[in-house]
């Protein structure tokens, strides 16, 4: 009899042993019955029955995802290759399991499609000027998509922007004519400066009598 009482008691230590999971302090767990949401496990050690129970762990940290380079055409039809980083959080591990297969696999692809969406509203100057700008716009849209998954955006950074050899060179020629321009608006300024000095002098040497004489010798 306390053979069979020594092993019931050593299935039950075990049982309870195999049912601790710990929970770590960056992570929140999501707890199933029978297949159905039961709550958050918050970090410890908390008790999930084998069998009957099940759970996910969800990382809560905030995750960097590096966005490939993406072929867009700006407003003004000029071809660009951009890559960016991504850096959000889950801000509710619930919805993260519940309303989206695999987030991480999800933020990268709705991301992609965003950073072309929203390259294709502006222009290229805008784009070149005005990074900071595009940069919110997408994330203010990826935030908003994301917001029934329970991830919260914090930031999307434009990293690279890649142009074609071609537009490349007509930008150098561009900024090349603007310097020119500069140099000769500047050359044109002087002489006008100088003019009108000569034409005050020469008005002063000729209203004193014997001034241009002095002034030849």
């Amino acid at each position: 009899m306390n053979i069979w009482l020594y092993i019931v008691i050593a299935i039950i230590v075990f049982i309870i042993l195999i049912s601790i999971k710990q929970i770590n302090q960056y992570q929140r767990g999501v707890r199933f019955t029978l297949g159905k949401y039961m709550g958050l496990m918050q970090p410890g050690w908390r008790l999930v029955w084998p069998i009957f129970q099940f759970h996910k762990k969800v990382d809560v940290r905030v995750k960097a995802v590096d966005v490939p380079d993406q072929e867009a055409i700006t407003k003004d039809n000029i071809s660009v290759r951009v890559n960016a980083v991504i850096y959000y959080k889950v801000s509710h591990a619930d919805k993260a399991i519940l309303e989206v297969e695999n987030f991480y696999y999800a933020i990268s692809q709705l991301a992609q499609t965003t950073m072309r969406n929203a390259i294709g509203q502006v222009d290229l100057d805008q784009l070149l000027s005005q990074r900071d700008q595009v940069s919110d716009s997408i994330r203010d849209i990826i935030d908003a998509a994301t917001d029934p998954w329970g991830i919260k955006v914090n930031n999307v950074e434009l990293k690279d922007i890649t142009l074609p050899e071609e537009m490349k060179r007509v930008i150098g020629k561009q900024a090349e004519a603007e310097r020119e321009k500069r140099a000769i608006i500047i050359k044109a300024e002087g002489e006008l400066i100088a003019a009108d000095k000569m034409s005050k002098a020469a008005t002063i040497l000729s209203s004193a009598e014997g001034a241009l004489h002095l002034r030849t010798l």
